[in-house]
Parts: structure tokens; sequence; C-alpha cells
């Protein structure tokens, strides 16, 4: 088998390729034959030591993936070789072969493209979790989405507009703010690479030009850093504030201004949710593939790297240049 491996902390030029034997699933494992995979932000961060996980070194990065099973475990029942699947190993997905835990596995439409599945769970799940359970987003509401234009954010749009909300795609580009649009977003607001107090407050009034006095219901924060005051102070009263991500930096907001406002700041950690609860992640599972049947939701694919280029598809999205998804297809 072929595997991206990170043999050492560092950025994607760190990675390299290497040839080594296909593993053989233990017990209550499913054997993958990988055939794309999906890049997403904590791929750039957990080669690097950055992220929550620190896997022991040699390993892959790519948190999810999808294929064709090649071999089962003997105590797994669920999956049969010859079955087209999608896993969510958290890393290792960057390889031609992988083994997974069965519980990990999620058997696809035979209609579903591997790239679709193949960027389907990360972003759908994160976003239709934070938007359904963490945020109860409500027919009407108006929902701001930083980095709109990335994985997350994509999903993000398409969800709330099927819950019938209003959209506003906060973004760092005219380019990224048309495909917004293009996507369903109606309103998009163009933000500038680095924040100062100027330009905080112009941004909260670009927002505030669009909500009027009201305010925004909920914020979807996938961006973090200096750009998260400025949007608590578009908020309305009792709006919820969703910390999803912080590619930008670990905000520092000034909590007078959840009392102001009787606001909300809410986590969504969509990964500890899944193992916590997963009966109801389960429930999730089947409301978004119910979606995807309807054609309500669907990956914007508009990047694919081959296997032996995955060092510069983590750098595509390390670099915020990434409309929608990446992904990395197997030979």
């Amino acid at each position: 088998m072929k595997a991206m491996f990170s043999n050492a902390p560092g950025g994607p030029e760190t990675l390299e390729l290497t040839e080594l034997p296909t593993p053989q699933p233990s017990m209550n494992e499913v054997l993958i034959s990988v055939k794309a995979a999906g890049v997403n932000f904590p791929d750039t961060l957990i080669i690097r030591d950055l992220y929550q996980i620190k896997p022991p070194r040699p390993f892959a990065p790519g948190g999810e993936v999808a294929g064709i099973v090649e071999a089962i475990g003997a105590h797994v029942t669920d999956f049969a070789v010859g079955e087209r699947v999608l896993a969510v190993p958290g890393f290792g997905g960057f390889v031609s072969h992988i083994t997974v835990t069965a519980e990990k596995v999620i058997k696809i439409p035979d209609t579903m493209p591997f790239e679709d599945a193949a960027c389907f769970i990360f972003t759908y799940g994160t976003s239709h979790y934070a938007l359904r359970d963490r945020g109860d987003l409500k027919a009407g509401e108006t929902l701001l989405i930083s980095g709109a234009a990335g994985g997350v954010g994509v999903a993000a749009i398409e969800i709330a507009k099927t819950m019938g909300a209003r959209v506003i795609a906060a973004v760092s580009s005219q380019e990224k703010a048309d495909f917004c649009r293009q996507i369903g977003a109606d309103f998009a607001v163009i933000y500038p690479q680095k924040m100062d107090r100027d330009t905080q407050k112009a941004l909260s009034n670009d927002v505030k030009s669009i909500v009027g006095a009201n305010g925004v219901d909920m914020v979807y924060d996938a961006v973090g850093g200096d750009y998260a005051e400025p949007l608590v102070r578009t908020m309305a009263w009792n709006g919820r504030f969703l910390v999803v991500g912080f590619p930008a930096g670990i905000p520092k907001i000034p909590l007078n201004l959840t009392l102001l406002k009787s606001c909300q700041i809410v986590g969504v950690f969509w990964g500890a949710f899944t193992l916590r609860d997963p009966k109801q992640h389960q429930v999730y599972l089947a409301e978004l593939f119910d979606m995807y049947k309807k054609g309500q939701v669907k990956p914007r694919i508009t990047e694919t790297f081959k296997l032996e280029n995955a060092d510069k598809a983590i750098s595509y999205v390390a670099e915020r240049k990434a409309l929608g998804k990446v992904v990395v297809t197997m030979d």
C-alpha cells in the first residue's frame, strides 16, 4: 500500500510518500480500499502537532475516507466485502488502504460518488450538529457564517437554507462572496485579511446595514481571532454565537457584550458529540443522507489532488485558498 506519512512535526512539505505492506483487519475492524479522502483544516494542524489529537509517528493525515470494503475482521457482522462505505478514522486517511473499527464505518448509497462521500461527514456533520442541535436554528432567523466559502461554511449555508433561515456569508474576497451567493447565501460581506479596530468596526457596520437594529440571531464562527468580537457586536437579543473553529487564532471576547445582548456563546465539538451520544449521531446521519438524496446538500468539490500531491492539497487548505471542498483521490 501507499501512504503519505508525517515522520516529524512540520508543514506539508515534510510529508513523504511511503510504500509498506497492506494491513489486515483485526477482529473488530474493516479494511477499506480507499478511493478518495477529504482534506480538512485539522489536517493542516495535526502534522504540526498543533491539533488536540497527537498520533504517534509515523502517521498519515486525513480524517475522512471513502472506498470499498476489501476485508473484514472475524467479529464484524454489519459489513461485507465489496460494499461501498465511508469512514471517519480521524487521521490516517491519506493512504491507499486503511483499517478502521467497524463503528466508524458507514455504508453509502450506490449513487453517491466516492469523492462526495469522502467530503461529506466532517463538514456536513459539524454544520448540521451546530445549527440543529447547539444553535437550534429556526426558520426565518438570520444566520451569519464566517469563513463561509470553506468546507464547513458551505455546508452551513446549504443546511441553513434547508432549515428556512436567511444567510449572510462573511468571507475574505469578492470571489468567495460570489461563490457563496451562487450556492444560496442571501447576502455577503467581505472582511480584510488582517483586522484592526477600524476594520472591526467596519465589519460590524457592514453586517448591521443588512440586518438593521434587530441584529443577527446566530453567528457560526469558523474563523475566530480578531474577527469574532465584531460579529458578537452584531448579535440580536437572545442570539447564539457558535464557536466552530479558530484558524485565525483563539479570540478574546469582552464578556460584557454577552450581558448587554443577553446572548450565548456556544461551543461546537462534533467529534466528541458522536462518541458521547452515538444514538443521536445516527439520527442526525440519517437526516443528512436524506438531505443528500433530495439534492438539498452536496459537497462542492472545487480542487482534486492525487495521493502523491496530498502535501499540496494541505497547503491549499492552509493558505485559505479553498472554495468548498478539496479531495485527494487514489489510483
